[in-house]
């Protein structure tokens, strides 16, 4: 599997989850085998880089390659800027969230809240990938039930360039219950 010039050694991958992967938990996982894992999301305020938490999320130092930093917010020029920064600490790959259906997230227009918002997504993914060379993508299926959009929001992230994407099988409302809509993720996948 090829993410941008990094060939990864095998498609197991450990997905970011705040509060779990941290860097001994990353460092534990490839020692496993997992062919790729991501650090714990990040904001992109960059008025918070300083920040103990933010400092921990982002050191990917000694972790094997690729390494990959995991970061969220609304602002394209933010996101951008943040995705430089973290490029700038040794991160290879930058991981967008568009996927975390926390109701702080939400409530600032980051994380899967974004899904509403299909433009604007087109314009935080063309600023990502102009500010940084490797750049992924994690969303839901959608706001609702009613509202599932993934398809077009992997035609969105296709033209812009984002080089994988992770859908995670559940639309904002579902939060983490019920079945995973496996059929989005494949209807994706054959599109």
């Amino acid at each position: 599997m090829l993410i941008g010039p990094h060939k990864l050694k095998n498609n197991l991958v450990l997905a970011p989850m705040a509060g779990i992967t941290d860097q001994p938990f990353r460092m534990l996982c490839r020692e496993l085998g997992a062919g790729l894992v991501v650090s714990e999301m990040v904001t992109s305020n960059t008025s918070l880089f300083k920040s103990r938490k933010t400092k921990l999320r982002v050191d990917i130092s000694g972790e094997l390659e690729p390494r990959v930093v995991q970061i969220a917010g609304a602002n394209p020029n933010m996101m951008a800027e943040a995705a430089k920064f973290n490029v700038g600490n040794n991160a290879q790959i930058i991981d967008i969230n568009m996927g975390c259906p926390a109701k702080k997230v939400c409530k600032v227009m980051a994380g899967s809240a974004l899904l509403k918002d299909e433009i604007l997504v087109g314009k935080i993914l063309e600023s990502v990938v102009n500010a940084v060379v490797s750049v992924t993508l994690k969303i839901r299926t959608g706001w609702d039930k009613i509202n599932r959009n993934a398809l077009n929001i992997a035609e969105i992230a296709k033209n812009e360039g984002i080089q994988a994407l992770t859908v995670h099988g559940r639309s904002r409302a579902c939060g983490f219950k019920g079945n995973a809509e496996h059929e989005t993720a494949g209807e994706i996948n054959a599109s």
